[in-house]
């Protein structure tokens, strides 16, 4: 990173005399167009400039599109395949489009949405075929709700961020038509038990999905907080599946067969599948259960004694969120956070608790609980009830984040093999 020229050298020089305003707006602006420098990896972020009184000088006129302040340098976290939403710097519940989470298994396609079709085919009575404004014709449904890699959970070192730990989720409110209106209009046939939805992408991604998860909730979306669908999210359609593990939420969607058993792909024989006790695989694990994390206060924060509020997200796949509890002692006693409005079915619940730290070394931790009475595991429960070779996927344990004397806050990583 190159190292900017002094700021002063642009500043106007104290001569006893006036500058016309013009010259005052011109270094005004000269101090804007350098008050961004580019990182490493190619973010823009604010450079140290002279502060400059906003009451001053105009500001910027109206735009076209909005923007962040470039004080805020909110990022995903990308890697090979995939990129995690900033979970500790976010607000609220709704993550914005340009922060959820990627995952994509042959990158994501460019596809014209005056082209785009959908086929609905197999044990039907009229197999069709739907065009985006077809689908924009029929009755539209909005729902907020979470959407979350199976394979998100990640530990190994004191130095992770929520975002490093389980970033791989993100929630949006989702306008679609329900897939069910599209199956009546098709016709699915009563002895029809799954469907195949593919994708258009490169992988061509393909998976089973019971008949009956089409009929409940499941949707066919092409917008996302009010705008069409990102690229990344799979515009301009995609299958939704509200509490279903993130890969069955097939994106770019131009596939629905209908039959009467599940077609046995790749991405749910040799991936997406775990292995449990008594050397046995399990498959079809669709439902993502109850989980929590603290995103505040987390690494790389540092934290004083006295007041502190504790916050965090919990979720769960089979419900609503009825219930987090917090402990500050490492997991001796618990107590109740407050789940703040609205908690909805199957969709990140924001908590708080207020804690008044004493300045001694503790661990603090969060527990969730669905309205089904599961409760949140620890990593040693999940070890228990899957045995040691479990691998990557569900993996939903109680996260300990460790507050040094000092007010160092960092991840309690756990090693189960």
């Amino acid at each position: 990173m190159n190292q900017l020229p002094d700021k002063r050298e642009n500043q106007p020089k104290e001569t006893g005399r006036k500058l016309p305003r013009r010259t005052l707006l011109g270094g005004a602006i000269t101090t804007a167009a350098i008050a961004l420098i580019k990182t490493a990896t190619g973010q823009l972020v604010p450079a140290a400039v002279p502060y400059t009184d906003p009451t001053t000088v105009p500001g910027v006129p109206p735009g076209t599109v909005g923007s962040r302040s470039p004080f805020e340098a909110l990022v995903k976290k990308p890697s090979e395949g995939s990129s995690r939403t900033p979970l500790q710097d976010l607000y609220g519940i709704i993550t914005p489009s340009d922060l959820h989470f990627e995952r994509h298994h042959g990158g994501v396609p460019a596809i014209d949405p005056e082209r785009y079709e959908l086929l609905i085919h197999g044990m039907v009575d009229r197999p069709l075929k739907f065009s985006l404004r077809d689908l924009k014709r029929f009755p539209s449904v909005s729902r907020i709700a979470f959407l979350e890699c199976s394979g998100n959970f990640r530990t190994g070192k004191e130095t992770m961020t929520p975002q490093e730990i389980c970033g791989l989720t993100s929630q949006s409110e989702w306008t679609g038509v329900m897939l069910s209106t599209l199956f009546r209009e098709a016709g699915v046939q009563p002895k029809a038990s799954w469907f195949l939805a593919e994708g258009g992408d490169a992988a061509v991604m393909t998976r089973s999905i019971p008949v009956a998860k089409g009929w409940k909730d499941a949707m066919i979306v092409y917008a996302q907080n009010g705008e069409a669908l990102r690229p990344e999210q799979g515009y301009p359609a995609r299958l939704f599946l509200p509490g279903w593990e993130g890969n069955t939420n097939v994106k770019w969607i131009r596939r629905i067969e209908v039959a009467d058993q599940p077609f046995m792909t790749r991405e749910e024989t040799s991936k997406y599948t775990e292995p449990v006790l008594g050397g046995k695989i399990r498959q079809f694990s669709f439902d993502m259960d109850a989980r929590s994390i603290i995103t505040f206060p987390a690494y790389p924060v540092q934290v004083e004694k006295g007041w502190i509020e504790i916050s965090g997200l919990a979720w769960s796949g089979r419900g609503r969120i009825t219930q987090v509890d917090i402990s500050t002692d490492a997991g001796k006693t618990w107590q109740l956070a407050a789940l703040q409005d609205p908690v909805l079915d199957k969709a990140h619940t924001r908590f708080r608790y207020l804690w008044n730290w004493n300045g001694q070394e503790t661990e603090i931790l969060s527990r969730a609980v669905d309205e089904t009475g599961y409760t949140q595991p620890t990593l040693a429960q999940l070890v228990a009830a899957r045995g040691r070779d479990m691998g990557g996927y569900h993996l939903n344990p109680v996260t300990a984040w460790i507050i040094g004397r000092d007010g160092a806050v960092v991840f309690k990583p756990e090693k189960w093999k």
